[in-house]
C-alpha cells in the first residue's frame, strides 16, 4: 500500500472517533446489484478493512490503550461497530453480561535455591490470568506428574493429587482439566503458590514451549506458566525452592456481546460469523482480534444491500480474552429451537498476523493431530476456504479445533463451524518460510498478547530488527503489526464464504433431533484443558 493511500485509510477512519466522543464513518458504497459471491468479494478491499482498524487504534489511544471488555475502550469499540451496522440497516442487539476481570501489574520469579536464578517475564514464566496477588516463597512439590510418553496428565484435577503440599508452591502439568481448576485445588489443599508446566505430550511447540493461560475465575495465590522442559527441569532438581511475586487485579465488571442481523433472508436458516471484540488489557488488540473484528464488519457493510437466500448474522464477542465468556454466554442463552436454527458458524480470530501462516480450521481432522473433527458439516466449511485459497494459489495449515477461540462454545453444541487464524505464539518453521516467506523462529505474531499489538509496534516495545526483518522480507507489506497481504487475502476469504453460505447452505447436513442431548453433555474445554486466548 503506497504512502498517500495509508494517508487516506489513516484520515478517513480516525474521523470515526472524534473528542473522546465516537462519529461512525460512514459505510462504503457497494451496489446492490452485487449479487455474485466474486461481487461480494471484490467490494471488500484492504482499504475497507483498514479504516476500521485505525478506528480501533483511535479508540484505544483514547481509552489507556486497551480495549479490552470491561473498559471504556471496549464500549467505543462497540459503539462504533453498533453504529455502522445500525446505519448499514442491521438489526443490532447488544447483549450485556458479567464476568471476571483479570489483569497484571508487574511480576517476578526466582530460583532461590539450590541454584540463585531470576527468570525473565514472558520468555521463561508468564502470570496466568486471575491469578491472586502477592509474593510465595517456598519450597517445590511436584503434584502427579505424568513425564514420559505419552504424557496423559491429569496433575492437579482432583483434590487427591495433593499431598504435603501446605505451605509449599505445588508445580501441576497441563491436561485433563481447566487450569483454574488445578489452582483452585492446590489453593484448598494449602498451596501458597503454583507453578503449571506445559504438557509435553507431543513434540509440538504449543505442547512445550511457554503458553499463554488464563485459570477463568480469580485465586487467591500466586500461578504462573512454564515450559514443558523448564518443568522437567524443576521436577528433577532436589531441594528446590522458588519465589514468586505477582501484581494482579481481579473483580466483576459488566460487559457485553454485539449481534447484527440483516434484513433478509430465511429466518430459520441463520449463516454466523463472529470474532472477538476485545483486546487483552495490555494493549489495542490490533491484530488479536482488531483484525478479525474489522474483516466482518467490513463483510457485513458490503453485503448490507443483499436479498440473500438465507438470514445473515454477525457477532463480535466480548470477554474472549477472559476465557470465551461472551460466545459462551450467547450460546447458553439460545432456546433449542434458536439453536437449531443456526445452520452454521465461521470464526475469525487474527486474520493479519504479521510473520503469518494461512491457517483454516481442520474440519475434517485430515491433519489427525489435536481434537478431533468439527460437527457434521465442518468439513463442507472448510472445503470452501481451501477451494478459496487453492484458487489464490496459496498454501494452507490444518489449524486444530483446540477450543482456544470462540467456536468452541459452537463446536461443543453441535453446531459446525470453521474460520481462519494466521498464528500467535507459536514459532515459524523453515517449512513455513517456504510455504509463506516471513522470519524462522520467530512467532507468527510476535506481539501477540503484548502492548506492541498496535499500529506503531517499535514504539509500543517491539523488537526492531526483527519487526526490520519482517518488512524486508515481506516487501513492505506490513502497517505497525499488520501483514496487509495476509490481511486482504483473508478478508477476501470471508467474504467468499459468507456469500457462499448466504447463498446456500445445502452442503451441511441437518443436524440430529439429539442435538439436545449433545449440548446438555457438551464439555467446558476439550480434553487438553485448553483455555488459552
Amino acid at each position: 500500500m503506497s504512502r498517500s493511500t495509508w494517508k487516506r485509510v489513516g484520515a478517513a477512519a480516525a474521523a470515526a472517533v472524534l473528542l473522546g466522543g465516537l462519529v461512525a464513518a460512514g459505510p462504503a458504497q457497494a451496489s446492490s446489484g452485487n449479487n455474485s459471491v466474486k461481487d461480494v468479494t471484490k467490494a471488500v478491499t484492504l482499504a475497507g478493512v483498514l479504516r476500521h482498524l485505525v478506528a480501533f487504534q483511535a479508540i484505544a489511544k483514547l481509552s489507556g490503550d486497551t480495549r479490552a471488555s470491561g473498559t471504556p475502550g471496549y464500549k467505543r469499540s462497540a459503539d462504533y461497530v453498533s453504529t455502522l451496522m445500525r446505519a448499514a440497516g442491521y438489526k443490532v442487539t447488544r447483549q450485556p453480561f458479567t464476568f471476571n476481570f483479570c489483569t497484571e501489574n508487574g511480576s517476578s520469579f526466582a530460583q532461590t535455591a539450590p541454584t540463585p536464578t531470576t527468570y525473565v517475564d514472558q520468555t521463561d514464566y508468564d502470570v496466568l490470568d486471575c491469578s491472586g496477588s502477592g509474593t510465595a516463597t517456598g519450597t517445590v512439590v511436584p503434584v502427579d506428574l505424568q513425564l514420559t510418553t505419552p504424557n496423559t496428565s491429569t496433575s492437579g484435577c482432583e483434590a487427591a493429587d495433593f499431598v504435603n503440599v501446605t505451605g509449599r508452591i505445588a508445580l501441576l502439568q497441563r491436561g485433563g482439566c481447566p487450569f483454574g481448576q488445578k489452582a483452585a485445588n492446590a489453593e484448598a489443599a494449602g498451596a501458597i503458590g503454583v507453578v503449571i508446566m506445559n504438557q509435553g505430550d507431543t513434540t509440538a511447540p504449543d505442547r512445550q514451549e511457554l503458553f499463554l493461560g488464563t485459570l477463568g475465575s480469580p485465586v487467591g495465590i500466586p500461578a504462573i506458566g512454564i515450559s514443558y522442559p523448564q518443568g522437567v527441569a524443576f521436577a528433577g532438581t532436589a531441594g528446590l525452592t522458588l519465589t514468586i511475586t505477582t501484581d494482579t487485579v481481579a473483580d466483576v465488571r459488566e460487559t457485553e456481546n454485539v449481534i447484527a442481523e440483516s434484513r433478509y433472508g430465511n429466518p430459520d436458516e441463520v449463516v454466523m460469523s463472529g470474532a472477538h471484540l476485545d483486546s487483552v488489557p495490555e494493549g489495542p488488540g490490533i491484530n488479536d482480534n482488531g483484525t478479525g473484528s474489522a474483516g466482518i464488519l467490513e463483510t457485513a457493510l458490503q453485503m448490507r444491500n443483499q436479498k440473500t437466500t438465507n438470514k445473515l448474522r454477525f457477532a463480535w464477542w466480548g470477554a474472549e480474552e477472559a476465557n470465551l465468556v461472551g460466545s459462551t454466554f450467547y450460546v447458553n442463552s439460545l432456546t433449542e429451537e434458536e439453536h437449531a436454527k443456526i445452520a452454521l458458524y465461521l470464526n475469525f480470530d487474527m486474520i493479519g498476523s504479521p510473520n503469518y501462516t494461512f491457517g483454516v480450521y481442520d474440519g475434517d481432522d485430515s491433519a489427525a493431530t489435536g481434537a478431533g473433527p468439527g460437527p457434521a458439516g465442518s468439513a463442507q466449511i472448510e472445503a470452501v476456504f481451501q477451494k478459496f485459497f487453492a484458487g489464490r494459489g496459496q498454501a494452507t495449515a490444518a489449524s486444530d479445533f483446540t477450543g482456544r477461540s470462540d467456536y468452541g462454545p459452537f463446536i461443543g453444541t453441535g453446531i459446525p463451524a470453521g474460520g481462519l487464524f494466521t498464528g500467535a505464539e507459536v514459532e515459524k518453521t523453515a517449512d513455513d518460510v517456504t510455504k509463506w516467506g516471513g522470519v524462522a523462529g520467530a512467532a507468527y505474531d510476535p506481539c501477540y498478547h503484548q502492548a506492541c499489538d498496535s499500529f506503531t509496534p517499535e514504539r509500543d516495545g517491539a523488537d526492531k530488527a526483527l519487526y526490520a526483518q519482517l518488512r524486508k522480507a515481506y516487501k513492505n507489506k506490513l502497517v505497525g503489526n499488520i501483514n496487509t497481504f495476509a490481511l486482504d487475502t483473508n478478508a477476501d476469504a470471508i467474504a467468499t464464504a459468507v456469500a457462499t453460505f448466504a447463498k446456500d447452505t445445502s452442503s451441511i447436513p441437518p443436524r440430529p433431533a439429539a442435538i439436545a442431548a449433545a449440548r446438555a453433555a457438551a464439555p467446558t474445554q476439550n480434553t487438553h484443558g485448553d483455555w488459552l486466548n
